[in-house]
């Protein structure tokens, strides 16, 4: 037997409940930033706080990943300096979305403070979690977490610049 629920408590539990599916899909992801396959490593993207600073995206590992086919045939894990450059492009995705700097290409300053607590293997699920400390037009830096089920995987701080227009050409 099932009990009915006033509409008003039904509601309240709706606009409570996260929301049904991607904010951005991967192929919102690509038109962001210029990463592809085999290099996108950002499926999805689930959570994005700007007055927070923070994006939160995520990564299904699955068998068939190209870097598992020597790291390690016998025992896959995905590797560290992976694990760290899906959190820089979940960063990158929050910067793009920053008014004018769609068309700016940030690249790595630096990694500090880089942990690895987990292996992460296939049939996991790696959440992405960016909180940003700095973000200027040429500078930024922010805080990265990647776990599965709440473990965390890698954690480390991010800083990337930004060339001058015409700096890479």
């Amino acid at each position: 037997m099932t009990r009915a629920v006033p509409a008003a408590d039904l509601a309240a539990e709706l606009a409570a409940a996260p929301p049904l599916g991607p904010l951005l899909t991967t192929s919102e992801i690509a038109a962001l930033i210029p990463h592809r396959w085999p290099f996108l490593l950002v499926d999805r993207i689930v959570e994005y706080d700007p007055g927070r600073g923070y994006i939160r995206g995520e990564k299904g590992v699955t068998a068939t990943e190209w870097f598992f086919q020597g790291h390690f045939p016998q025992l896959p894990v995905m590797p560290g300096v992976l694990q760290v450059e899906a959190l820089a492009q979940t960063m990158a995705v929050y910067v793009a979305r920053q008014p004018g700097m769609a068309e700016r290409l940030g690249l790595f300053a630096g990694i500090d403070a880089c942990r690895f607590k987990r292996i992460v293997q296939p049939g996991d699920r790696l959440t992405l979690e960016v909180t940003m400390d700095k973000l200027g037009r040429r500078f930024g830096r922010g805080r990265g977490l990647a776990s599965v089920d709440g473990e965390a995987a890698c954690e480390a701080i991010l800083s990337f610049v930004i060339p001058p227009p015409g700096a890479l050409r």
